[in-house]
């Protein structure tokens, strides 16, 4: 049994952010129920790198975050398509909605609305700035909130700021949304009362950011921002070896920089950090820094790698994502699924699953990502609608 086994779930969310908070309820047993117009799809349903895909409405950026979900198609602004919402939601445990702040209101399908016909449901509305504040109504995408919250500003090198290549502040907020109704629906066990959750993606940017957050509020500086990250330390952050390779490596505490020194060849200067603290080792950084980067210039990145692993250090030669795929360590976990499809050369297609791995009942894939509105018809069969209901709704674009 899994987690969310018997967990039916309403997905009113597009683009990044919402629809990973559902697939990571979805791998886990939930029965998602993915809702969209009539007459405009998942606009990430014509996004990604296949443009066979694109044009077919299945994405890669849609299917990377869909599978083990079911589609259907209403329309919200009218009135028989709130009836029928509103049918679906009685049934259901989760609503989660990544629309503008107020839409679902003015929709007459807000969490006050919704808990009129089900007190237990968990209602879940994601956005860029959160349901207060005079952001509230702004609209907001990955990069806007990097750029807005400061996370940006701490990338890149000392003369300019770098978006981080990866929609991580999407991913995060899926994550940081998929917790939050967890515990919520944990708390429902208990208490048997539903509950609004409010996910801002600004507020989860700033919780990536914690200790950094801390340290600006106490204080009252902005953070150092460097091309590989050596401060305050010259043992954590990246040099170049002799194949012009980037080597991140990480010591920080005196145990550390021993082994780290004694790796580099320096016996002299291992010796000297049995009678440092942390502090010390920060304070003397700046010419630490010019030994290290010329030692680890005499050798490649792949030998250094190899050295500092086998004396129990980290470090990793900056690999790019195929590298990091291909890798046996990737392999050897579960983090990459897989799943069936009609439209892709290669018959099957890998996405990110989940990343843990559970004694019992992992995540999974089961199905793939469903086409635009594949399962409306048997869902409102399930409602009771019959065939004559729904060929009606179909034809006055109701669904």
């Amino acid at each position: 049994m899994k987690a969310f086994d018997d967990i039916r779930v309403l997905d009113l969310t597009h683009v990044l952010a919402g629809p990973f908070a559902t697939y990571q309820l979805a791998v886990l047993g939930a029965d998602v129920i993915k809702i969209e117009s009539p007459k405009t799809t998942d606009m990430n349903r014509e996004v990604g790198a296949v443009d066979s895909f694109n044009k077919a409405l299945m994405g890669s950026n849609y299917q990377s975050q869909a599978a083990n979900k079911r589609s259907m198609t209403i329309n919200l602004k009218s009135e028989k398509g709130v009836e029928i919402f509103k049918k679906l939601a009685s049934e259901a445990d989760v609503i989660v909605e990544n629309f503008r702040t107020g839409a679902m209101e003015r929709l007459g399908l807000s969490y006050r609305d919704i808990k009129a016909i089900n007190p237990g449901i968990i209602y879940c509305s994601m956005t860029g700035f959160g349901q207060t504040g005079p952001k509230n109504k702004h609209a907001a995408f990955d990069n806007t909130i990097q750029a807005f919250s400061g996370i940006m500003h701490l990338n890149g090198t000392e003369e300019e700021a770098v978006l981080i290549g990866s929609p991580i502040i999407d991913y995060g907020t899926g994550m940081q949304a998929a917790f939050a109704i967890s515990s919520a629906l944990l708390r429902r066990e208990r208490s048997r009362e539903g509950q609004y959750l409010d996910v801002a993606m600004l507020d989860v940017t700033l919780m990536l950011m914690s200790s950094t957050v801390l340290n600006t509020n106490t204080t009252g500086k902005e953070p150092n921002r460097s091309r590989f990250s050596r401060t305050p330390f010259a043992g954590y952050g990246g040099y170049l070896t002799s194949d012009g390779k980037i080597l991140m490596i990480g010591a920080v505490t005196p145990k550390q920089c021993e082994k780290m020194w004694l790796v580099l060849g320096r016996k002299d200067l291992a010796s000297e950090m049995a009678e440092l603290r942390i502090p010390d080792i920060a304070s003397r950084a700046k010419q630490d820094e010019e030994i290290i980067g010329k030692v680890l210039a005499t050798k490649t990145a792949n030998d250094w790698e190899k050295l500092f692993n086998k004396a129990d250090l980290p470090a990793a030669r900056v690999r790019t994502l195929t590298e990091a795929l291909e890798s046996e360590q990737v392999r050897s976990r579960s983090v990459i699924g897989t799943f069936p499809s009609k439209i892709a050369q290669q018959g099957n297609l890998r996405p990110a699953l989940a990343g843990f791995v559970c004694s019992e009942d992992s995540p999974s894939i089961s199905t793939p990502p469903p086409e635009y509105g594949e399962h409306t018809r048997s869902i409102l069969e399930d409602l009771g609608y019959s065939s004559e209901d729904i060929n009606i709704f179909s034809k006055r674009g109701i669904v």
